[in-house]
């Protein structure tokens, strides 16, 4: 079941958060670390209700951001449409227990279903280059490579924009 997030849900998703982090870290990939996604961050987030939790019998395993509102550092990416109406997907994060079971795409499926709902031109989206497992999962998605930015802060490596353009 996927639901909006509530404030109570943010320790778990916190905690979802950071086990991602580690399991990348373990495989080599600095895509997150202890202080990204902070929880100053998943806070803003979940109050704005742009945060849903995706339970497996009552248990938070997964969490997404879908936001409307498009980041400064997009601006400057060649975008397959103008800027209008799209969905901003960040923060997906499924806890490393339970990768592999679906639960990713689950929430993908949501996201494009309320993008669509929302009459929204596209998906946009970014993911760390040297994370190759999320990367084939977009591409698989028919999402398009658009572009890249980078975060300084947290690696020298670029993040791949990426679109996908609904019907």
């Amino acid at each position: 079941m996927i639901r909006k997030a509530l404030v109570q849900d943010i320790p778990h998703i916190k905690k979802i958060t950071e086990a991602c982090a580690q399991h990348m870290i373990d495989q080599g990939i600095y895509q997150w670390n202890k202080n990204y996604p902070s929880l100053e961050v998943l806070t803003k987030d979940v109050k704005a209700n742009n945060v849903y939790v995706y339970l497996l019998e009552e248990e938070i395993v997964g969490t997404v951001m879908f936001s409307m509102e498009m980041d400064d550092f997009y601006r400057e990416i060649d975008w397959l449409t103008l800027d209008a109406k799209q969905l901003y997907v960040h923060r997906l994060a499924v806890h490393p227990t339970y990768q592999g079971h679906g639960i990713a795409r689950g929430l993908m499926d949501f996201g494009e279903a309320l993008a669509k709902e929302k009459k929204c031109l596209s998906i946009r989206l970014d993911t760390f280059s040297q994370n190759p497992r999320n990367n084939r999962f977009y591409q698989a998605r028919q999402y398009q490579q658009v572009g890249q930015v980078f975060f300084a802060q947290k690696s020298e490596h670029p993040f791949y924009c990426y679109e996908k353009l609904l019907n």
